[in-house]
């Protein structure tokens, strides 16, 4: 506990304390701020690039097939472009209508079961940027979440703290008092 030179406490520790959380408080808004523009003004994507596969050998029924290039993180926007059944020897072209894509699973949207096809897609790639700004604005997002459950934790703390901060200045008092001979 510090004191000044009048036997009260001193608030710098305090004020610095205040000071400081505020200050972190601030720039987590403005780091949320900054991510959450570039993210939402499209910034980021212009440079992102289109990547064709070609005759990737898979199936096409009703259970799905999962293209190799599957990836929800950085890939996006999948596009069947041509499908060949390669179960016959005669390898016709299966319509592309009658196959869907949805979070990368590849299924038949028709009755003809292609156990054996060669499957012709799109698909865009994010920008290293985009994935950049989008990790830093879940792990600050995810930081803030953990620090939120910690505070009913340094709340207590603190009580305790300040508790005890007083009864040692009490204690401080009193003992002056006891040693000059005053009363309450």
């Amino acid at each position: 506990m510090m004191l000044d030179k009048k036997g009260q406490v001193s608030t710098s520790l305090v004020t610095g304390l205040v000071f400081g959380v505020v200050t972190l408080i601030i720039g987590v808004i403005i780091a949320l701020t900054i991510t959450s523009t570039l993210t939402g003004a499209d910034l980021l994507t212009s440079s992102r690039t289109t990547v064709t596969v070609t005759n990737e050998a898979g199936f096409v029924n009703e259970t799905g097939y999962t293209l190799a290039e599957y990836d929800a993180n950085t890939r996006l926007s999948f596009t069947i472009t041509a499908l060949v059944n390669t179960t016959d020897d005669d390898g016709g072209v299966f319509l592309v209508g009658n196959a869907t894509i949805t979070d990368g699973v590849v299924t038949n949207s028709s009755e003809t079961v292609l156990e054996s096809a060669n499957i012709t897609y799109t698909y865009i790639t994010k920008t290293a940027e985009e994935l950049t700004s989008t990790g830093l604005s879940t792990n600050l997002t995810e930081g803030i979440n953990n620090v939120s459950t910690k505070i009913p934790t340094v709340l207590l703390v603190a009580a305790i703290v300040l508790i005890l901060g007083v009864l040692a200045v009490l204690i401080a008092v009193w003992q002056r008092m006891k040693f000059s001979g005053s009363t309450l």
